[in-house]
């Protein structure tokens, strides 16, 4: 299997692209608006206890308080006050390494007795703010890299359960504790199997140097305050799954492209040459196939294999995935062997739509009826094997005596959410329908607008792909009258995003043209 990431930076937000032998199977968009992303640390300060909820509601600046629950604390929450304190009190930020560590707090404890309104504490995002909540916060401080989470104010070592063999877990415990600084805690990731010292040693000074160069900060700080940003979601996504697989890593920015560059000649520089700056004239997306999947997979129905299909319901609470046979006819397959097929299939692409759409908390999945208990055991036994390799948290419990299997997810990020219907291309809505044919006047008018009011003589057309193959058909086309006749460079780009009566105007620096005036199709 291949693997390919595709970036498309735009001027407000950067869209991510997983591909494993061209299909997608993860999508992730980041407004470059937004500030609330998971590994963020703020300077908050309390708002209000809540002893029922044994929590504490806190403000970091987002519109909705942030959640802060008494077991997300952390056991050396006592600590981060002491050093708070020391900050506080002597106007410098004491050297962790030479502190003692408090006792840990009491587990059983209440919120009460540890937080007071209006108090500044030092707290990190663990969930961004979904739906109507504000974020989910912990005062557990952690820094992630490609092997390794860098956890302050501790002092133990933990390691991955994924890495099985008790002889390279026991290596890499006492290789760590070898090297980590006093007051230091690290938890070794799946990806350090195997790794040698020197690599393990290189991202751990890295992640301490990231909290040395960047803990300075409270001292100017008032709450709420920014006090460390994680990585982008370019980087931070590499982290977790470059592989040897990538192939090609393709970004249409020249300085996320610089930036992936660099990161990956850091953790693999034999690999640094797979990143390549696409330049193309179709938009990223379109060319290497996204879009088209885009919409297709992320209706309210998704079909998969041979008629049949999954009806994918969202909820507040949960999310239901109805597994349906559609128009199959296997006249050699016995009802039972026809379901146990269709079960099978669909498992794989359940289990792709739940990375893809990143959907977490309870997901209840009802499957065709099965009578036979060999085939319910092999279709959960395909859904493990399915799901082995996604990096969320899961758990998964066998087929109810109903036909439903039960999944639990790791919700971390607001779910994927992409709207697949498409306003009406003649009427844009409104219900009122205007001569369409008139349309390529209205371009040439915006031409002829650009050309002889805005002084613009080098520009790109992006329009929808038929609309493009009309303005281009023929040896003296539109496209090629138009050249002429306003003597521009003028490129007519086949854009899939677009309706049919859509354009956008770029300039020969690929920003976007404002008009500044209404459209009009006379």
């Amino acid at each position: 299997m291949t693997s390919e990431l595709v970036v498309d930076v735009q001027p407000k937000e950067i869209t991510i692209a997983v591909l494993e032998d061209k299909k997608l199977v993860e999508l992730q968009q980041e407004s470059l608006e937004g500030s609330f992303a998971v590994g963020n640390i703020y300077l908050g300060k309390v708002k209000k206890l809540m002893p029922a909820l044994n929590a504490a509601f806190v403000n970091v600046g987002h519109k909705k308080d942030a959640f802060l629950h008494y077991l997300d604390l952390g056991v050396e929450f006592n600590s981060i006050l002491d050093f708070q304190k020391m900050v506080e009190e002597k106007k410098k930020i004491p050297q962790l390494q030479k502190m003692k560590l408090k006792p840990d707090i009491d587990k059983e404890g209440s919120i009460s007795d540890i937080l007071k309104v209006g108090q500044e504490i030092l707290v990190q995002i663990a969930k961004e703010p979904i739906s109507t909540k504000g974020p989910r916060l912990t005062a557990e401080i952690s820094f992630a890299g490609r092997f390794m989470v860098l956890i302050p104010f501790i002092d133990r070592v933990s390691v991955s359960q994924k890495i099985k063999s008790r002889e390279e877990r026991a290596r890499l415990r006492q290789l760590i504790q070898s090297i980590k600084p006093k007051n230091f805690g690290v938890i070794i990731r799946t990806n350090a199997e195997g790794k040698k010292v020197a690599d393990l040693d290189a991202e751990l000074k890295v992640l301490v140097k990231r909290w040395e160069d960047n803990i300075g900060k409270i001292m100017k700080a008032k709450a709420p305050s920014l006090i460390y940003e994680e990585t982008g979601r370019t980087v931070a996504l590499l982290r977790d799954i470059f592989s040897p697989s990538f192939e090609q890593i393709h970004v249409n920015d020249r300085d996320v492209s610089r930036q992936i560059a660099d990161y990956v000649s850091i953790i693999a520089p034999e690999r640094k040459n797979v990143v390549r700056e696409y330049t193309g004239a179709l938009p990223i997306l379109d060319n290497f196939g996204v879009t088209k999947q885009i919409k297709s997979l992320f209706g309210k129905t998704v079909t998969f294999k041979n008629g049949a299909y999954l009806i994918i319901e969202h909820t507040e609470a949960l999310h239901v995935i109805d597994v349906n046979s559609g128009n199959r006819n296997k006249s050699k397959l016995g009802q039972e062997e026809s379901a146990f097929e269709v079960n099978m299939a669909a498992a794989e692409e359940i289990a792709r739509q739940l990375r893809l759409r990143d959907m977490g908390g309870i997901i209840v999945i009802d499957f065709i009826d099965m009578s036979k208990g060999e085939y319910r055991n092999k279709l959960l036994a395909r859904m493990q094997e399915l799901m082995a390799g996604d990096r969320a948290r899961h758990n998964i419990l066998p087929l109810s005596k109903f036909g439903l299997m039960q999944i639990t997810r790791q919700r971390v990020r607001p779910e994927m959410e992409v709207t697949t219907s498409e306003e009406c291309p003649t009427c844009f809505g409104k219900g009122k329908i205007k001569s369409s044919i008139l349309f390529t006047d209205t371009l040439e008018g915006k031409i002829d607008y650009l050309v002889n009011n805005l002084k613009v003589k080098k520009f790109s057309l992006h329009i929808h792909p038929y609309v493009a193959a009309y303005v281009q058909q023929g040896l003296f086309s539109l496209k090629f009258k138009w050249r002429k006749k306003y003597d521009v460079g003028l490129k007519v780009i086949p854009d899939q995003k677009l309706g049919f009566l859509q354009y956008v105007f770029y300039d020969k620096d690929g920003n976007e043209i404002d008009l500044k005036e209404e459209i009009e199709m006379k």
